[in-house]
């Protein structure tokens, strides 16, 4: 008998997440130079690391025979003191897809279901179905998260229903009054995941006041991470905020030493680097505005995007991607989403836009 095949069924089934492919196996694969290659496909900041994160960093390295601490105490209090929340509110992560995991873990059973989006984070379904949970995907609405579906989609089975806004790999976005209703009308026995990964590129007139909605809402659960806006996605690291006694079950199913040393000192840095965070969140509105102008002016359709990157439409988007693999441009399939004339493309330095649209302009007329 083959050992593998008393691994539960759920667990034989899934289909791991595929990742943007790195600058390096590109080079390996084409015979490239790694330096001529522009890595559009995974959302990363092109701004590189926050320089008071790079501080922290070499402040610590003489530190790393000791293990990190466990409860992240600095960090937390550093989140504590920005968003006004207590410590005991606070779950640390390996990156978001981490707390992500940890709350099906701790709220999910054979027995029980999730709502999700369709066309939304692969991550949401893996979660769920590594548990062995119902996962019931709702038909999204204009690439987006249909609400007002998902509230039907509940059942008294239900615990948790996930919610990204924006949204990847759509960047679409649902306003704070909407948003809000939703979570005012879920019943009490459901966890409302609100996964909050691209907010600190939303104009600030957009920006919900998530923080003040964990005093009104007891099952609501917010998750945020560092990889983004921060530049920190080499490192891995993420939080969820909730009620005490949520945060206090996710931490019991956390591994003891999830986050880093490295990791813990750098984001409790990059959290106070105010500088980094706005010259990131600038260059991606410049960023953005350039590659929507580059789509208009190439007549080629997108979604318009309240993250850090854009899903476009094209024919044989297959082809297109090998064409811009081929020209040293790396973007994102996002086939496994459920859209197959798609491709994402993160928003880069002005120079890496310019590239991508022009190896575009001649993989499309080629």
């Amino acid at each position: 008998m083959n050992i593998c095949n008393l691994a539960p069924s759920y667990i034989r089934s899934i289909a791991p997440y595929q990742p943007g492919k790195p600058i390096s196996e590109l080079a390996r694969e084409m015979g490239l130079d790694e330096a001529d290659i522009v890595k559009l496909a995974s959302n990363e900041n092109p701004l590189g690391v926050s320089p008071l994160a790079r501080r922290a960093i070499e402040n610590v390295l003489s530190g790393l025979a000791r293990y990190p601490d466990g409860n992240g105490f600095e960090l937390k209090q550093a989140l504590s003191r920005r968003f006004g929340v207590r410590q005991e509110q606070i779950v640390l992560g390996n990156g978001s897809n981490d707390v992500l995991e940890l709350a099906a873990r701790a709220f999910l059973t054979g027995a029980t279901s999730a709502i999700y989006s369709q066309h939304a984070f692969a991550v949401y379904p893996l979660a769920v179905q590594a548990v062995g949970a119902r996962g019931i995907e709702v038909p999204a609405s204009n690439f987006g998260h249909d609400l007002d579906a998902m509230l039907r989609a509940i059942t008294s089975d239900t615990r948790l229903v996930f919610v990204a806004n924006p949204n990847n790999p759509t960047g679409t976005f649902v306003r704070a009054a909407k948003l809000e209703a939703f979570i005012d009308a879920v019943p009490a026995h459901v966890l409302v995941v609100l996964d909050e990964a691209y907010t600190e590129y939303l104009e600030p007139e957009l920006r919900a006041d998530s923080m003040g909605w964990l005093k009104k809402y007891p099952n609501l659960l917010l998750t945020r991470t560092f990889s983004k806006v921060y530049g920190l996605a080499g490192l891995r690291v993420g939080y969820a905020l909730g009620a005490p006694g949520i945060a206090d079950l996710m931490n019991r199913v956390r591994q003891p030493f999830n986050v880093n040393s490295i990791s813990l000192a750098a984001a409790a840095a990059a959290l106070d680097d105010e500088d980094f965070v706005r010259r990131s969140f600038e260059l991606n509105r410049a960023g953005m505005q350039q590659l929507v102008r580059g789509f208009e002016r190439a007549g080629v359709e997108y979604i318009p995007s309240f993250g850090n990157f854009v899903s476009f439409r094209i024919r044989d988007a297959n082809g297109v991607y090998l064409k811009l693999l081929r020209s040293g441009v790396i973007v994102r399939p996002i086939a496994s989403y459920g859209m197959t004339d798609y491709l994402r493309v993160s928003v880069g330095l002005e120079t890496e836009n310019s590239r991508f649209l022009d190896s575009l302009n001649r993989a499309i007329s080629a």
